[in-house]
C-alpha cells in the first residue's frame, strides 16, 4: 500500500538530493573536522559551505549560525543564554500555544525562582499585542514567541512583536522551526536576537538544527567542552547531517515558490473539498495568516484518534496535533487555548503538506475521508438529540 504522507509538520522526507550529498561523509570522508591531518581537516570546508547555505536562506552572516542537534536544543540554548547573560532578570514572556520545547523549559524555570507570563490567544489563535506590551517589565530577560504554530499553521506578526519587544530593550527569541523554508524570512529586516530551526522540517535529516544568534547579542553556550562552533557549542560536529542541512536550506530557497503556490493550492483544494463534503466541520486558526502547507480541521462528535486509525487503513498519514504531544488523549493545548469547543477539539486533524505531495493524493483523501467521518458519527455515543438513552452531549 502506498502511503499518502500528510504529516510534514511532524517530520519531512529527506530530499534525495540531500541524501546524495550526505553519503560521502558517512563513507569516504569520515574524518573528524577538528583533526590536524588533511584527512580530517578537508571536512571542515564542507561545514563552512553548509553554514553559508543556511545563512543565505535567512539572509544573515555565516558566523551568526550555530549548528545544534535540533530545534529543542536551539530553543533551550537561546533561553538559557539570555538568562545567564542577565542574572539579575528573572522574568520571561511566552505564549500558551508554544511547542513543548519552550513551555516545558518555562515550567522548569518557574520551579527555580523565575516568573513566566503566558500570553493568551484569541479564537483565531492570534495574540493581542496590547497584552504583550503590558507584560513587559524592567526585569524581563527574554520574550520567546514562535513564528508559526505547528498545529494550526497560524503565523504571528513577528515584525510588530519585534518592534514592541526591542523598543523596550528586551531580548527576543523566535522558534521558527515550522516557518523556515515555507515562507520567506529575512533576518536583516526582522530584528530578532535568536531564531531556532530544525533540519528534519525542511527535507533534511533528523538530529540536526541551528540557532541564529545576532552579532553583538550576549551569548552563553549551553553545552560546554571542546572548541567546536567557535566555542559556542561543544561536541564533535555531526558532519554528514550538517552537510545535509546546508543542502536542504539551498533547496528550500530554490523551492520557495512551490511552497507558497503549489503546496498552498493543494492545501486549499483539500480543505475546501472536506468542508463541502462533511457537515459540522470547522477550520481551526487564522485562515489569512498561516503557513501555506497547513490546515487544522475539526469534525464534530468524532474522536481524532479514531479518524487517524481509519485513515491509516487507507495509507493516509496525518496527525491530531504536535508530534511531541499527540501521545496524549487530552485535546491539544493549542486548541484549548483558542477556546475550541470540546466536541470539536477532540475531533481535530492536522494535515500538513509538502512539495512531495501530489494532486492525485489529495483526490484520494477527498474520496476516503468523508465516508470515514460518516461511519464514525453513526457509531458515536455523543449525539445532540433528545433521546433519553443517549449520553449527555458535552458541548
Amino acid at each position: 500500500m502506498t502511503t499518502i504522507y500528510l504529516d510534514n509538520n511532524a517530520t519531512t522526507k529527506i530530499d534525495p538530493l540531500v541524501l546524495k550529498e550526505m553519503m560521502p561523509f558517512l563513507t569516504d570522508y569520515y574524518g573528524n573536522p577538528s583533526s590536524m591531518h588533511k584527512f580530517g581537516g578537508q571536512v571542515s570546508s564542507h561545514i563552512a559551505k553548509a553554514r553559508h547555505r543556511l545563512a543565505s536562506l535567512l539572509n544573515v552572516q555565516p558566523d551568526e549560525i550555530i549548528f545544534t542537534a535540533g530545534g529543542t536544543e536551539s530553543d533551550n540554548t537561546a533561553i538559557y543564554s539570555a538568562l545567564e547573560s542577565q542574572p539579575g532578570k528573572k522574568h520571561l514572556i511566552t505564549t500558551r500555544v508554544e511547542h513543548p520545547a519552550i513551555l516545558n523549559v518555562c515550567r522548569h524555570l518557574e520551579e527555580h525562582g523565575y516568573e513566566v507570563t503566558y500570553l493568551d490567544v484569541d479564537e483565531k489563535g492570534q495574540l493581542n499585542l496590547d497584552d504583550l506590551r503590558a507584560a513587559l517589565r524592567p526585569d524581563t530577560a527574554i520574550v520567546s514567541i514562535m513564528y508559526a504554530n505547528s498545529e494550526t499553521g497560524v503565523i504571528f506578526p513577528m515584525q510588530e512583536i519585534a518592534k514592541i519587544v526591542k523598543g523596550q530593550g528586551v531580548m527576543l527569541h523566535t522558534d521558527a522551526v515550522q516557518a523556515v523554508g515555507k515562507i520567506d524570512l529575512n533576518l536583516q529586516t526582522l530584528p530578532v536576537d535568536y531564531l531556532s530551526l530544525s533540519g528534519h522540517k525542511i527535507h533534511g535529516p533528523k538530529g540536526i538544527g541551528a540557532l541564529f544568534v545576532r552579532k553583538g547579542v550576549p551569548f552563553r553556550p549551553h553545552l560546554r567542552g571542546g572548541h567546536q562552533e567557535h566555542g559556542r557549542r561543544a561536541g564533535t560536529e555531526n558532519t554528514a547531517s550538517i552537510v545535509g542541512l546546508g543542502k536542504a536550506a539551498e533547496l528550500a530557497q530554490l523551492n520557495m515558490d512551490i511552497e507558497s503556490n503549489g503546496v498552498k493550492h493543494m492545501r486549499d483544494v483539500l480543505e475546501e473539498g472536506l468542508l463541502k463534503a462533511i457537515p459540522q466541520a470547522i477550520i481551526n486558526g487564522d485562515t489569512e495568516h498561516r503557513l501555506p502547507n497547513t490546515t487544522n480541521i475539526s469534525f464534530k462528535h468524532v474522536e481524532g484518534e479514531a479518524i487517524l486509525l481509519m485513515m491509516d487503513g487507507f495509507g493516509i498519514a496525518a496527525s491530531s496535533g504536535s508530534a511531541c504531544t499527540s501521545g496524549s488523549l487530552e485535546p491539544s493545548h493549542v486548541l484549548r487555548a483558542m477556546g475550541v469547543p470540546f466536541t470539536f477539539a477532540h475531533g481535530s486533524i492536522r494535515f500538513s503538506l509538502s512539495r512531495f505531495n501530489t494532486d492525485e493524493e489529495i483526490k484520494v483523501v477527498l474520496q476516503e475521508l468523508p465516508p470515514i467521518i460518516k461511519r464514525l458519527r453513526e457509531i458515536s455515543p455523543f449525539k445532540c438529540n433528545n433521546s433519553a438513552d443517549a449520553p449527555k452531549c458535552p458541548c
